[in-house]
């Protein structure tokens, strides 16, 4: 059972992709992270030894990742709204923040779309 700043990580993986369940690893620093705790990447999470698994969370908490890593983000975005930078304003108002189009798409941020009442189609 390998567990890693309080995250079960998943038993019939690749540690390089059981790594990427704690926030904050992807697959480059996954792979960082075996090649300096020196622990084969393509090895299943399953067959971890206690040593390696010391190695691993070592080589972890050296990366700022989980709570500390989401904590920075909301407080970096907290700041941006208190000073109301553009991306503060955005963040505010739950559109998007880096410049993607909004009159089509953007959903997930904006919400269900707005039914326009009695707007008649114009046919030819």
């Amino acid at each position: 059972m390998a567990k890693i700043k309080n995250i079960e990580l998943p038993k019939d993986k690749h540690i390089c992709i059981g790594l990427t369940e704690i926030y904050g690893v992807g697959r480059s620093l996954a792979l960082q992270i075996c090649e300096a705790a020196k622990v084969d990447s393509t090895k299943k999470v399953k067959d971890l030894t206690d040593e390696e698994v010391a190695s691993l969370r070592s080589e972890v908490d050296k990366h700022v990742v989980e709570g500390d890593l989401r904590r920075e983000v909301t407080m970096s975005i907290k700041g941006k709204m208190e000073i109301n930078s553009y991306e503060g304003s955005r963040h505010k108002k739950g559109l998007p923040v880096r410049g993607q189009r909004t009159s089509s798409n953007a959903r997930t941020r904006k919400g269900k779309g707005k039914v326009v009442a009695n707007k008649k189609k114009v046919g030819k």
